[in-house]
This record gives structure tokens, C-alpha cells and sequence, in this order.
């Protein structure tokens, strides 16, 4: 019986799956450690170029340790101040589109799925706009004052809005139809779209130069009082995300199997696309329609780590952090002391991607809705 008990401890099957979860647990690491390099590296680098001796000794000195460094008052400033904010926001929205688009390609089985297929981006960006454009006509004198508040409210409230209407349009007799739902989304992001377009060919020249930077994408307003007001928004759904990674896992091979396993498919769908919603749309209030990171993240992940959502979704919100970050400060030192949309950026790695995504889904015949 020994014997037979050692021989079943150390089968194959158990082996293997041992060394898979070392191996997931280790990547997991990485992805901590490279996130921790970049915001190093993005608080550091810029205009005004600032050592690592001198990064870590602000930092230190921020949290009341000693460092053995030197730092004056102005590198301070503008790393508490203008870099830390802005590199933590980029973190934030990142880590919000990666996972979202990683959840979403779960519930959909479809790996060209995005956070922008259900109209959330879209519609943010419309409910800003007409902040930004029919702000004095609605709120009066008021609205100078509330401006900073009321635009990223707006935002909020339009990408709910947005992601409600697909919802409900995809829901019959109780349950919501994905392919509905994919096409619904593909509806009012053109809906959205239209709006948006009318309220820019209205405004007028100052008000144009706002929008462009909305509707590109930009983490220049990011301050502190932002990541407190909206960070809450975008964090909580994300933490809470990973744990529908084994009901994804059960979905993949169909709902009536997940139903025998013990899940709800209908549950799952209805509040996974709640949390995404939420998360997502806190993101497009604080930094604009960002593209593709919902798609490249998880794909990225994927290709490093196996299908497994325990693993893609927590390094899904890792690697999509990662990504937008780095491409924030690309975009901001590309033409310094200006500020590139970070949009740009996205969009000219997310579509060259896209494309090479769908030429080698074709070839393998696996392109579906």
C-alpha cells in the first residue's frame, strides 16, 4: 500500500500539473517585478532627467525612511506631483482594460472581443463631450467651477448608460444572447459615435482642442485627487474580477456543462459585464477612449502562460498596466516637452496587432461572433 501510495503522489498527471502552477506562480512574479521596473523607469524619465539614486531617495524620504541621496526640492515636486499620479493612473486604466478585455473574450469565447465591443468606451466619450461642449448652456457660470467634477461623472454615467441599453437589448426571457449582445454593442458604438461627431463639428476652437485629447486618449490631467476620486471605481472590480476565473474555465466548454460543474451562467454573465462596465468605465472618465489594450494584454498573456483564467486574468491587469504605462511615456517623451495622445500610441501597436490576430485566425478558420 506504500508503494502504491508513493506511485500515486508522484503520478504524471500530478507532476505536470505541479510544475504548470510553479511555472504560472513564477510569471505572476515577473509581471509583479516588471511593474515595479516601469514605474521606476516612468517616474524617472523625462524632461527633466532625474537618477535612480535620487528617485529612490524622494521616495524614501515620501514615506519617512532615510536614503543616501541627495534630491532637491523640485525633483520632488515634479515626482510626487506630476510623474507618480500620472504613472499610477496609467497603471490603474491598464490594469482595468487588460482584464476587462481578458474577462469579456472569456464570457464570449471570442478572442477578438474588447471592452470597446459593448459600446463603453463610446459612450463615455459621448457623455464627456457634451460636458465639455454643452457644459455652459446646461450648468451656467456653475459649470466653470464644477468642471473637474462634472466631466468625469459624465463620462461614468454615459458608458453605464451605454452598457445598459446593449444589455437590455440583448436579454430575452431572462437571459442575455452574446451574439445579441456583440452586435448591440456594434450599434451604439456607431450611435455613440454619431453623437459624438455632431458635438464636434459644433464646437468651436477651444473647446475642439479638448475634445481631440479626449477622444484620442490622455493621462496629462492626472493628479492626485483624480486617483481618489475614481481610483475606488477602477481598483474594487478589478480585484474582484479574478474570481470569476474558474467559471470561465467551466464556460469555455459550453453553459450546460458550467451548470453541471455548479455555476450559473447567468449569474457570471449579468455581473462579470457589470464589474467590466464599472471598471471600464472609470477608465474612459479619467483618460479618454484608449484602444486595443483590452485586446493585446490578454493575448500577450497567453502566449506566455496557457488559457487558464486563474493565471490570464490577475496577469491580464499586470500585463495591461505594463503596456499602457510604458506607451504613456513614449508618448510623452516622443515629442517633449508636448504631450502625444496616448491613443496614438495604442492605436499604432493594436492595429498592426489586430490584423496579424485575424489574418491567423482566418488561416485557421476560427473567426466567429
Amino acid at each position: 500500500m506504500n508503494v502504491q501510495t508513493l506511485s500515486l503522489s508522484h503520478s504524471p498527471a500530478k507532476t505536470c500539473s505541479g510544475i504548470i502552477r510553479s511555472r504560472t506562480y513564477f510569471l505572476i512574479i515577473g509581471l509583479w517585478g516588471a511593474l515595479f521596473l516601469t514605474f521606476l523607469f516612468g517616474i524617472g524619465i523625462g524632461p527633466v532627467a532625474i537618477p535612480v539614486s535620487q528617485t529612490l531617495a524622494v521616495l524614501a524620504d515620501a514615506i519617512g525612511l532615510s536614503w543616501f541621496g541627495d534630491f532637491t526640492a523640485q525633483q520632488s515636486a515634479i515626482l510626487l506631483n506630476i510623474r507618480m499620479p500620472r504613472i499610477l493612473l496609467a497603471m490603474l486604466v491598464g490594469a482595468s482594460l487588460g482584464i476587462g478585455g481578458a474577462v469579456l473574450q472569456g464570457l464570449f469565447r471570442n478572442p477578438l472581443a474588447d471592452p470597446g465591443l459593448l459600446g463603453v468606451s463610446s459612450g463615455g466619450a459621448l457623455g464627456a463631450v457634451c460636458v465639455i461642449v454643452l457644459g455652459t448652456a446646461w450648468f451656467g457660470s456653475l459649470g466653470a467651477y464644477l468642471h473637474s467634477f462634472i466631466l468625469p461623472l459624465a463620462a461614468f454615467v454615459g458608458a453605464l448608460l451605454a452598457a445598459g441599453i446593449v444589455y437590455a437589448i440583448a436579454r430575452r426571457n431572462g437571459r442575455s444572447d452574446k451574439a445579441t449582445m456583440l452586435l448591440a454593442g456594434i450599434a451604439v458604438n456607431a450611435a455613440a459615435s454619431s453623437g459624438t461627431g455632431l458635438l464636434v463639428y459644433i464646437s468651436d476652437s477651444e473647446e475642439l482642442k479638448s475634445l481631440t485629447f479626449w477622444i484620442m486618449g490622455s493621462l496629462g490631467g492626472a493628479n492626485w485627487h483624480m486617483i481618489a476620486t475614481l481610483g475606488f471605481f477602477i481598483l474594487i472590480p478589478v480585484v474582484i474580477l479574478p474570481r470569476f476565473a474558474r467559471a470561465l474555465n467551466a464556460m469555455l466548454m459550453g453553459d450546460g456543462v458550467a451548470v453541471h460543474l455548479g455555476f450559473d451562467p447567468v449569474w457570471v454573465n449579468r455581473w462579470a459585464v457589470l464589474l467590466v462596465t464599472a471598471t471600464v468605465g472609470a477608465a474612459v472618465a479619467v483618460s479618454g477612449v484608449i484602444g486595443f489594450v483590452g485586446l493585446i494584454a490578454p493575448h500577450v498573456v497567453r502566449l506566455i502562460g496557457g488559457a487558464d483564467h486563474r493565471f490570464v486574468l490577475p496577469a491580464s491587469a499586470l500585463a495591461g498596466a505594463i503596456i499602457l504605462a510604458l506607451c504613456d511615456i513614449f508618448a510623452r517623451m516622443i515629442v517633449a516637452p508636448a504631450d502625444l495622445p496616448i491613443g496614438v500610441i495604442t492605436g499604432s501597436l493594436g492595429g498592426p496587432f489586430f490584423i496579424w490576430l485575424l489574418m491567423r485566425r482566418a488561416k485557421q478558420g476560427r473567426i466567429a461572433c
